[in-house]
């Protein structure tokens, strides 16, 4: 079965969330369920310089595809110079979106459909800027098409005044199309159009199916709901493999994890944080969908039980500042790099005791299961993929060795400080230890997902 991934980042050639990684991550594992992947991925100056054996399949007067591999995966890239060669991110500059992103998706979709058309058995369209891709296999006619929503809070609504310069096919614009309350829709059209519908867990599907989470698209995810399905994401056990990662000052297993405390002091001289007292994370976009308002709430509670705070991540100002005032109040004991730092949140894992991760809602997460893999206990809000695979510490999970984490009510500063003290108190146990190796012999890699991925394909194919 061969089937084209549509997907506007892919890791490790361009990266700005969750998305990139299951979009590198998931070709792969799709290989030994005996489903040949490639993915159609824009022209990017750091995927064209990457691309090796490339070579030029289609062409047109300002842009061409080529063909070629990188980094191990089989690509196919939309090389439009006036559209991707940019200084600056893939939606953006200095936190502003490209004005003409409605534009640049548009055309990046319908050269994925028409690629799609020529030999292709699937197209599989991740989030919205890759939605209208399914939109017109659908009107004008190719393979079936899936749609993957990594997150329903990202939609691509653009004003009708757009409409001219997106090549939709004829009659996209209607209720059944891409049209949304007067607007264009590029997710609401993909929504709509596709042949079947996934979110990265079981337990957002059923959320973006109530008004709370489905952030207005509720009604056409119910309407639709016979084809929805939610399959949890998987991580990359080769690149997240604290036997052998290069970024750990120390390797460690279940049956070492003693050798985690040379990357704890690592992590403590990295951040400048004084020994003692267990050490908690944050690895994230600094957002209130995140939940970090509610943590930069509770961290002089954190503190003064007597733990640590080391924050990697960028986002809302006023959450940056918040986090800076709190290292500044706690010196030694509160700390934040701020932007983005792959090997260190590689340490931070490695190292840091917990994980937090308080999110509002969280359609998969990531850094919870790369957490679980570490031995970085995760300390979640219990809302769609972090409901979904962290197992809470109750007492029945700790007499039955599975817990895994501490899982608290969303949206709730109290509960999240309760979770905070209830991990001081069970730090240095065995239950810690306990936690610690079953999250780390927990199943996170890719295997049981890509196989419900390839039966889905099947089924529509």
């Amino acid at each position: 079965m061969k089937v084209l991934s549509v997907t506007s980042e892919i890791y490790p050639l361009v990266k700005t969330g969750g998305l990139a990684d299951v979009a590198g991550a998931l070709p792969v594992a799709l290989a030994g369920q005996g489903v040949e992947v490639t993915s159609f991925v824009p022209g990017y100056p750091a995927v064209t310089q990457a691309l090796t054996k490339a070579k030029t399949v289609r062409q047109g007067p300002d842009w061409r595809i080529l063909s070629g591999r990188a980094d191990g995966l089989d690509l196919m890239v939309f090389d439009a110079p006036d559209l991707f060669d940019r200084d600056g991110g893939p939606y953006g500059k200095d936190g502003a979106d490209w004005p003409d992103n409605a534009r640049r998706f548009a055309r990046f979709a319908r050269a994925a459909a028409e690629v799609a058309r020529d030999g292709f058995d699937l197209l599989h369209a991740h989030d919205w800027q890759a939605a209208l891709a399914p939109v017109h296999l659908a009107l004008d006619g190719g393979p079936p098409s899936l749609l993957t929503i990594h997150n329903i809070a990202f939609q691509g609504r653009y004003g009708r005044d757009v409409l001219d310069e997106l090549a939709l096919p004829e009659g996209a614009f209607s209720v059944e199309g891409v049209e949304y309350w007067g607007d264009v829709g590029f997710l609401k059209g993909g929504l709509s159009l596709a042949s079947a519908i996934t979110t990265v867990s079981p337990t957002y599907a059923k959320e973006i199916r109530t008004p709370e989470f489905g952030m207005g698209m509720e009604g056409i995810i119910n309407a639709r709901a016979h084809v929805l399905h939610g399959i949890v994401n998987g991580i990359d056990t080769e690149a997240w493999n604290p036997a052998d990662d290069p970024a750990l000052v120390k390797g460690f297993s279940p049956r070492t994890l003693a050798r985690r405390r040379a990357n704890r002091e690592a992590l403590d001289d990295r951040f400048g944080l004084q020994p003692g007292g267990p050490l908690f994370c944050v690895i994230s976009r600094l957002t209130s969908q995140k939940g970090l308002d509610l943590l930069a709430q509770n961290v002089d509670h954190l503190v003064g039980l007597g733990g640590r705070l080391a924050v990697l991540g960028s986002g809302e100002p006023g959450l940056e500042q918040a986090f800076a005032h709190a290292a500044d109040r706690h010196p030694g004991r509160v700390a934040i790099h701020v932007g983005y730092d792959e090997p260190l949140s590689h340490l931070m894992q490695g190292g840091a005791d917990a994980i937090l991760i308080p999110s509002r809602f969280e359609p998969c997460g990531l850094t919870q299961l790369y957490g679980l893999r570490y031995g970085c206990v995760p300390i979640v809000a219990r809302t769609g993929g972090l409901a979904d695979t962290v197992v809470h510490a109750n007492d029945a999970a700790l007499r039955a060795g599975v817990a895994t984490g501490i899982v608290h009510a969303p949206g709730d500063g109290f509960a999240l400080g309760a979770a905070i003290a209830e991990a001081c108190r069970l730090y240095g146990t065995l239950d810690w230890t306990a936690m610690q190796r079953a999250g780390m012999r927990s199943e996170v890699g890719w295997e049981a997902s890509a196989a419900q991925y390839a039966a889905l394909y099947r089924s529509l194919v």
